[in-house]
């Protein structure tokens, strides 16, 4: 069997976060197993119907990765202020930008602009190869380094494997780790508008309550008069959804916003993507790292699932960075400060999200009265907001 190797990190999966890591580790022996993102795109016209908000933390991440400059200007959006509305007509939080002292609180960008950003150049990355004509099969760990098998019986010898490849991760798998795993019952469909009136880089979301199965709709500004929905909700809403005509859609995500941004023009057809929860059981194993979907899946409410991935490649390239030089970079007492470094900030993330579905998703007056006054109440307590702000901006 050919062997490959050994390289000092082996990438499984080339999404956001595995291309990010891949960046990341500039300079050294890096093997990238993966296939070029289907969406990837040179210069492409229209635009995508799956966009992210991505935090300034992350943002100057992807700066220092030369990303962020590959993204062309017109097509990146600042956020300036979000509202969020209850489901009572009437209660809202509002995080402002400029109160917070910073320029943005967010960027809009389309999911195919950041992965043709990404991807741009890595196949002239010095010391990174680049396996993208077969898929990874199998994982063996032993003491001094890990091995992975292809589909077509090529063998890749590292150091460190790190699993980047999603929430149906065969690298998690392969390595015995487990995971919690439970369905929303609701699905994410999603599309973009063109609105009558101008959206002034607002952000806005409406839970949509337990009468509709904890439903939550959102509308992200794209570069124009265009916006990006995100509305997730029951699969028997979606399915409806994605079988209405553009312009019925248009006619009734106007309605549910409150007519907020006037009428709302079909740009993109309406497509739908299930929404799962997911938490590995630990993040480091001996020679084994996870990041990404591959370690934690969270509900969309908030827009930070593609965050959380991005701070792990972060996390987990500055930990390598800064290991000691007799330190292996698979020893498992340098992937725990990458686990430890990790813990809190997700666990926060995911108890937040989860905890606003089920709030939301529950059904009483009691329960809405009580929900959308804590809504009102977080809104009036600076101190509560800039918490929640600095937070979601790393």
């Amino acid at each position: 069997m050919n062997t490959e190797g050994p390289y000092e990190v082996a990438i499984v999966g080339g999404g956001l976060v595995g291309a990010a890591l891949a960046r990341a580790l500039r300079g050294a022996p890096v093997a990238l197993v993966a296939q070029r993102p289907e969406n990837f795109r040179e210069g492409a016209a229209t635009f995508d119907s799956r966009a992210y908000a991505i935090s300034p933390g992350n943002a100057a991440f992807l700066a220092q990765l030369g990303a962020w400059s590959a993204i062309p200007r017109e097509r990146l959006t600042p956020v300036h202020a979000m509202r969020v509305f209850g489901d009572d007509g009437s209660s809202m939080i509002e995080f402002d930008a400029y109160s917070a002292g910073v320029g943005e609180l967010a960027w809009i960008v389309e999911d195919g602009l950041l992965q043709d950003a990404l991807w741009r150049g890595l196949d002239q990355q010095e010391r990174l190869s680049i396996f993208s004509t077969a898929s990874f099969e199998k994982l063996e760990i032993a003491e001094r380094q890990a091995s992975i098998i292809l589909s077509n019986g090529q063998k890749i010898a590292a150091r460190l494997v790190v699993g980047a490849d999603g929430a149906r991760s065969l690298v998690r798998a392969q390595a015995a780790i487990p995971a919690e795993e439970h369905g929303y019952g609701q699905s994410a469909v999603v599309a973009n508008f063109r609105c009558s009136r101008p959206h002034r880089n607002l952000a806005l979301q409406w839970f949509q309550g337990g009468l509709k199965e904890g439903a939550v709709l959102a509308l992200l500004p794209l570069p124009g008069d265009q916006v990006s929905m995100v509305w997730s909700a029951g699969e028997a809403q979606a399915a409806r959804l994605l079988a209405l005509d553009g312009a019925a859609l248009g006619r009734e995500v106007a309605a549910a916003a409150q007519h907020a941004l006037g009428e709302l023009l079909p740009v993109t057809p309406q497509r739908a993507f299930p929404l799962r929860r997911l938490a590995a059981q630990r993040l480091a194993a001996p020679r084994l790292a996870l990041a990404g979907d591959a370690a934690h899946v969270i509900h969309p409410l908030a827009g930070q699932g593609a965050n959380l991935g991005l701070q792990d490649a972060r996390a987990l390239a500055a930990v390598l960075a800064a290991r000691e030089p007799f330190r292996d970079p698979g020893d498992l007492r340098l992937l725990r400060r990458y686990e430890r470094s990790r813990a809190e900030a997700v666990l926060a993330m995911r108890a937040t999200v989860h905890g606003l579905f089920r709030l939301f998703e529950a059904k009483g007056t009691a329960l809405s009265r009580l929900r959308n006054a804590a809504l009102n109440l977080a809104d009036r307590i600076p101190v509560l907001k800039n918490v929640l702000m600095r937070h979601a901006m790393d």
